[in-house]
Order: structure tokens, then sequence, then C-alpha cells
């Protein structure tokens, strides 16, 4: 039987296995650095599935005003299609609702676009198509190249 439960400081190494699992290296690393982020924010918002006291899946938030954001769901490819994704989308979502957000919103990164479908069988809608990025320059700055627009 699963157990929804929140994140304790035990279950790091369970949980870094698994996202290694499934995220590519890059993300991997930031999803550490999202998680202490969290960690030091609200550990409420992070919750993980447990099987027999096997950690087995995972997801993480943050609250901004009134939206929650999802960030790295992630399920042992293991223990997949057994409906522990949805427990840990819903648990999230109680959470959030606790906190009074009123709207959800979950970014799908490169690598992990196989969720989309996931999402919107929850009931979520897809509200832009693409995502536009790149780094912060300062044309003030002597020290660092300026481009022209």
């Amino acid at each position: 039987m699963t157990r929804i439960r929140s994140f304790k400081l035990s279950d790091h190494r369970d949980v870094m296995k698994i996202w290694s699992r499934t995220a590519t290296k890059e993300r991997e690393a930031k999803t550490l650095q999202m998680l202490v982020q969290q960690l030091a924010c609200d550990r409420d918002l992070v919750v993980v599935a447990e099987e027999d006291g096997e950690v087995v899946g995972a997801i993480m938030g943050t609250k901004d005003g009134s939206r929650g954001y999802f960030y790295c769901l992630a399920v042992n490819p293991d223990f997949q299609s057994r409906g522990i994704g949805r427990q840990l989308v819903e648990e999230l979502e109680r959470r959030f609702y606790q906190k009074g957000a009123k709207r959800l919103l979950i970014m799908v990164d490169e690598g992990t676009e196989k969720l989309m479908s996931f999402y919107r069988h929850l009931g979520f809608t897809q509200t832009c198509s693409s995502l536009l990025e790149r780094k912060v320059y300062c044309r003030f700055d002597p020290e660092i190249p300026s481009f022209s627009v």
C-alpha cells in the first residue's frame, strides 16, 4: 500500500536516486538546488510516496502569492503506472489549497515532455506552447561584453 507523506531529511538519498533515474544530469543538479531552497522556505511542499518503507516517488512545489507551482514529479520507473504520480499531485494540490493557492501551474522541462499527457489526464491545460530563455546580461557593466538588439 502506498503511503503519501512529507519529506524527511533521511529521504534525501532515496529521492535523489529516483531523480537520477528519471532526469538528465543537468536537471538532476538543478533539482537538488531547488530541493535545498524549498526545504529552507516551506518543507510542507515536498512530498514523497512510500511503498513498504521504500521511497518510490516525490514531488516538490512552491507557492508565489495565490499560485502554486509543481516541480520535479518523479516516480521510480519500477513503480510507475500504479497511480503513485496521481496521489503525489493530489496531495500537493491539497496542501496548496490549505495554503490559499487559487491556481496551479506546472513547467514541463525539456526531457520530461512525456508528463504532458499525464498532467492533461489530471485536468491541467496547456496555456503556452513555448518558453523563451536567455542569460541575464548587464549592459552597464564594462566587464561584461554587451550585445546589440
